[in-house]
């Protein structure tokens, strides 16, 4: 995959400032971040996180933009796409539509949006920028890892760059799903090692392999929020 580097003044003034203000927002809810060594700095890569909260998706996009300086893109259930402004704000902090409620679409429409997600995660990663996923492909209860999606699988085959597994640990206490507004209370980030596919390359397409992988990177995840992945 040929790759285009972005650097610091292709992100624009609006990314930049609000993912600045976002920052100062969540910092305070930060009790520890480890393992951002892992985090390359001169090549794209994949972040796949567990998801608990609302929240989790500030703190993987805002901490990551701070450390490289490179856009991070990020599946967005597509019915926050649906209010035009809202849509526009979305669309502006590089947010990519993915439909993960088969309840309000039809199945065709929704693998049409989908694949459009999947070729504009493909290639964000071609230019050199960061895509973000949480693989469970919606928020768990209680912080309780659950049976993942294979779409991280599938862009990471498709792209051949490194995927860094992230564990996000309390974020449920901050802000409960069903919650407005958050809790004060603190929680712990953990940016693990790289991981490669290289064998599994030019599977993407291929259903095992799919969800081989998709196990390996969750087992990754579940370690790190000290969990264990048995799907």
């Amino acid at each position: 995959m040929k790759i285009k580097m972005n650097h610091r003044k292709n992100l624009g003034w609006f990314y930049t400032l609000t993912s600045n203000l976002l920052n100062m927002i969540i910092r305070p809810y930060i009790r520890k971040i480890d393992g951002m060594y892992n985090i390359p700095k001169d090549k794209p890569f994949i972040v796949a996180a567990n998801h608990a909260s609302y929240i989790d998706d500030f703190i993987i996009t805002t901490f990551i933009i701070k450390y490289t300086k490179k856009k991070t893109n990020i599946f967005v259930n597509s019915r926050y796409f649906k209010n035009d402004t809202f849509g526009e704000i979305l669309n502006n902090l590089a947010g990519i539509a993915v439909d993960a409620d088969i309840s309000i679409s039809s199945d065709k429409k929704r693998k049409q949006t989908n694949e459009r997600a999947f070729k504009k995660a493909v290639n964000c990663l071609k230019k050199g920028e960061i895509f973000a996923i949480f693989p469970e492909g919606g928020r768990s209860e209680g912080g309780v890892i659950k049976k993942a999606k294979t779409g991280v699988a599938r862009v990471a085959l498709a792209s051949k760059v490194p995927v860094i597994p992230v564990g996000i640990k309390g974020s449920y206490q901050v802000m409960p799903k069903g919650a407005i507004f958050p809790r004060f209370k603190r929680l712990d980030v953990v940016f693990g090692k790289p991981m490669l596919f290289d064998k599994y390359y030019g599977k993407e397409k291929d259903y095992k392999t799919l969800r081989k992988v998709t196990t390996l990177i969750m087992k990754n995840i579940a370690e790190l929020t000290g969990q264990k992945y048995n799907y």
